[in-house]
């Protein structure tokens, strides 16, 4: 509900008009909260994630789902059309071979929307200031591997074999989750965040920026 809602929304509208009649796979799909809304438009729709536990969930939701890693995809190269992953690839050490395995697994083609955290942005500095808080019973977010880059460091842990089409940022202007639960004050800035995820150059500075790319068809 409410901000967590919007940020799935923002995401899961960058990736709709590519997911028609395409086969499809979500790196870290975990309960199946964005995929379950793609894989009707899909020809083939899969979730992969390390989580047992999530995927069981996912499953309920009646989603094809594969317990694997981001950086040892379990697919034969060039398998699918469309290729996403959000809130998944900042917490992965060896960021370079896991969009490495992004890219292999897509078509000539075909086109990857892959979100890092934005180092140069208002939720980076609402995490600094807020300091670790908690995600679970015993565990908080410094017990949790994260990366935080700048755009120019995203980009450069791309494989030369995709080529980059565009930069969307989701949580421009939202420095905590909680004023979206301020009814006015959540309203302003839910418009506002629909406003600047595509829109230059508000969308380099989302808390969560999702790079569009699109692997070359060969000539």
């Amino acid at each position: 509900h409410g901000y967590h809602k919007l940020i799935d929304e923002l995401e899961r509208d960058l990736i709709r008009p590519f997911a028609e009649q395409a086969d499809v796979l979500e790196i870290g799909c975990g309960t199946g909260a964005i995929l379950r809304h793609v894989a009707p438009l899909a020809r083939h729709a899969v979730g992969l994630d390390l989580s047992a536990g999530m995927l069981a969930q996912a499953k309920e939701r009646g989603l094809c789902t594969v317990l694997a890693s981001a950086t040892d995809l379990p697919f034969a190269d060039a398998s699918f059309d469309l290729v996403y992953s959000y809130k998944v690839l900042a917490h992965i050490p060896d960021i370079h071979r896991a969009l490495a395995e992004a890219a292999r697994v897509l078509r000539p083609g075909g086109r990857a929307f892959l979100e890092l955290y934005n180092r140069h942005s208002l939720r980076y500095w609402a995490k600094r200031l807020a300091g670790g808080q908690k995600v679970a019973a015993d565990t908080t977010e410094r017990d949790v591997f994260v990366r935080w880059d700048s755009p120019s460091e995203m980009l450069s842990y791309l494989p030369g074999s995709l080529e980059v089409v565009g930069l969307h940022g989701v949580r421009v202007f939202t420095p905590t989750a909680l004023a979206h639960r301020i009814p006015v004050l959540g309203s302003v800035l839910a418009r506002a965040e629909r406003a600047a995820v595509s829109r230059a150059p508000w969308s380099r500075w989302g808390g969560f920026l999702v790079i569009e790319a699109v692997k070359p068809v060969a000539r």
